[in-house]
């Protein structure tokens, strides 16, 4: 059995006729907005004072959705000519200062794939934090009662641990 394979996989999948969900979601927000300028600016205004900004929504509208400069959407042209406009023009390069994003992601995944060593817990820490668990039930007027109860579940706590360590 044969399967067509398209040969453009780069291209956005059509919903709509020629629109992509993208440009449906854009002409549908845009329309919406145009069409609430229009509806509170109509009732009271004459044509002149409402159709600018309407006119003004539509074509920035239809700049998103449909235009295409230098193979870029409308939408990352105007934020790569923000960007153009505000960084700097001059940079200057240090070594070692930092490192490409693609090397940072590769390296942060590379150590999400690495298994974390295990810590084994030695005697000396088990009774260091049972020493700090000692000062912490006892800090702050407990009454003697309630500390002797403590001690029983650490103890009885402890002989379990010893227990299944066997």
């Amino acid at each position: 059995m044969q399967f067509k394979v398209p040969q453009d996989v780069q291209r956005a999948d059509t919903i709509v006729g020629p629109l992509t969900w993208k440009q449906l979601i854009i002409l549908g927000a845009g329309g919406g907005i145009a069409y609430a300028i229009y509806i509170s600016l109509a009732k009271s205004y004459y044509m002149e004072v409402w159709l600018p900004p309407v006119v003004v929504v539509g074509a920035l509208t239809m700049a998103l959705a449909f235009i295409k400069i230098h193979g870029l959407d409308f939408e990352r042209f105007l934020l790569c000519f923000i960007e153009y406009h505000f960084l700097p023009k001059k940079r200057i390069w240090q070594k070692g200062q930092a490192e490409s994003f693609v090397i940072y992601l590769q390296r942060r995944s590379e150590e999400k794939r690495k298994p974390k060593p295990t810590k084994k817990v030695d005697e000396g820490e088990k009774k260091s934090i049972a020493e700090l668990s000692d000062i912490v039930d006892s800090y702050g007027g407990l009454n003697n009662e309630i500390v002797a109860e403590k001690q029983q579940k650490k103890e009885m706590l402890q002989k379990i641990i010893n227990h299944t360590e066997k």
